[in-house]
């Protein structure tokens, strides 16, 4: 039996405007692991995911959300976009690279209509990607902002 968070985030695990919107991400970023993750101060779990490189990750799936950088994207409302953790002077000790084995990250805040922070539309990769440009953070904003929507949405009508 599901718990009232996991059961509202698997609602939203097959949805097509979100699936779109993963593969929107992956052809931009070229990273081959895209996901939304529902994140409370003590969960982050898969809601819908698009894993071309076998991170091994599905719909539903959890981690330890202290072991995610996805919690420090819930505790500020900044977005973290990484193009090579190794070469990165804020992010290259943070646990969470060694322990999920990527080298590129991308994690933005999605904020519901209310205001309320339901998670994150994050990416990664096992390859160093460049991620941080002029046009690509805005474009990926706006990729949170229509999951925000869409999410927005079926929280009001499911």
């Amino acid at each position: 039996m599901l718990d009232e968070i996991a059961a509202t985030t698997a609602l939203h695990s097959e949805n097509v405007g979100i699936r779109d919107i993963l593969e929107e991400v992956a052809a931009v970023t070229g990273m081959g692991f895209v996901a939304v993750a529902r994140v409370t101060d003590t969960r982050w779990i898969a809601c819908q995911v698009l894993d071309q490189i076998e991170f091994g990750m599905s719909p539903g799936d959890e981690l330890r959300v202290s072991t995610t950088i996805c919690n420090d994207i819930r505790e500020s409302g900044n977005a973290v976009v990484i193009d090579n953790v190794s070469s990165d002077p804020k992010w290259h000790s943070h646990p969470a690279p060694a322990l999920y084995g990527f080298k590129s990250y991308i994690s933005l805040p999605i904020i519901l209509d209310d205001g309320s922070f339901y998670g994150t539309l994050c990416a990664i990769d096992p390859e160093p990607r460049k991620l941080v440009g002029p046009g690509t953070v805005p474009t990926l904003m706006r990729y949170a902002e229509r999951v925000a929507a869409i999410l927005s949405r079926e929280t009001v009508s499911g």
